[in-house]
């Protein structure tokens, strides 16, 4: 935008304001210096470039110095005291609208996430930030020891990653109690990829969802709430992958829909180690090893840093309690889902 395109309007009484003071050495007056800074507000509201108004200042101060019989020094006190008082009034408009975007976009995440809102109407706010909601999304969800805010670097300089490698590719990046969140298109895979790997590397140890694409307006919602139930079950599981995606965890929801079902399974199943000495945990996590580590009983030994004798002394102490033999294939494939099942249900920590 060039300073002829700037209205007259947002010089309106710079010429006389700068005769005035230049010739009188005054300062300018509070009612002077409000009226710039509302003009400033104006032309900030209007779209207009802070450059181009400055360089429409310039231009007209330039016009009047010919005619301004003060000296040079007070000439230019003024200009510096209207375009300053012009600025301010600018940088604070932009700055009440940028709160009101952000305002609207959380009022905006908020509705999107927790399904808050009319649908059609959700929609439609959802293009003003470059979603289509008629379209199938996934969302990815970053979760690290410290909370984020959109104040942190780190989102910000997960999302420069972003806009860097992909553009404008109907992305939004944000954040949602202490996590952070990407929405994108659900054909768009190489998207959440992205983000996890940078936003794993930022998080120092933490970990990344990824719920699968899901259609309409609705299917953020289900996306995000896999996201979080993923985070959960490697929680509970203490699952090491760094990266994790709710297609490859479909088994756990279905073992845990029926919760009297599975608790069932591990009383009958684990519930006699708890005769054992010392209690049910330690065999339960030699279980948990034996089978993490695909049955091979040196891998298992090794992670639980006992000797291979031990470690089949344990197993067989198991087998002694339960009937059930870890190393039997017609026994293993119950007594795994049983230790899955205990590991959700946070036994033996917490009586079923």
């Amino acid at each position: 935008m060039t300073e002829r395109e700037i209205p007259e309007q947002y010089l309106d009484g710079c010429a006389r304001i700068l005769a005035e003071v230049s010739a009188t050495g005054r300062r300018l007056t509070r009612d002077e210096i409000e009226s710039r800074r509302v003009l400033g507000e104006r032309a900030a509201d209007a779209g207009h470039a802070l450059r181009a108004l400055v360089s429409a200042h310039l231009s007209a101060a330039r016009a009047a110095w010919s005619t301004t019989p003060g000296s040079a020094d007070s000439t230019l006190a003024a200009i510096q005291q209207v375009i300053d008082a012009f600025a301010e009034g600018y940088e604070r408009a932009q700055l009440l609208a940028v709160r009101q975007e952000e305002a609207a976009r959380r009022e905006f995440i908020d509705d999107l996430l927790y399904g808050r809102s009319d649908l059609g109407r959700l929609a439609e706010r959802a293009e003003h930030f470059g979603l289509r909601l008629s379209h199938a999304h996934a969302v990815a969800v970053a979760q690290a020891a410290t909370a984020y805010d959109e104040a942190d670097p780190v989102p910000r300089r997960v999302e420069r990653a972003l806009i860097a490698r992909f553009g404008d590719r109907n992305i939004l990046l944000t954040t949602k109690d202490g996590r952070m969140l990407c929405i994108a298109p659900g054909d768009q895979e190489d998207v959440l990829t992205h983000f996890a790997k940078h936003a794993y590397a930022a998080t120092d140890g933490g970990r990344v969802a990824i719920g699968r694409p899901q259609p309409g307006p609705g299917g953020v919602v289900q996306s995000y709430e896999e996201a979080l139930n993923a985070l959960e079950l490697a929680e509970r599981l203490e699952l090491d992958d760094p990266v994790l995606r709710a297609a490859d965890l479909l088994v756990y929801p279905v073992l845990t829909r029926d919760r009297q079902a599975m608790t069932d399974l591990v009383l009958a199943a684990l519930g006699p180690l708890t005769a054992a000495r010392g209690g049910a945990q330690h065999l339960l996590d030699t279980l948990t090893a034996y089978f993490d580590s695909g049955c091979v009983g040196t891998e298992a030994a090794r992670r639980l840093s006992l000797s291979v004798r031990a470690l089949t002394y344990r197993l067989e102490r198991i087998h002694k309690l339960t009937g059930a033999n870890p190393a039997d294939p017609a026994h293993r494939y119950m007594l795994q889902t049983a230790v899955i099942g205990a590991r959700l249900l946070d036994w033996p920590a917490k009586e079923l």
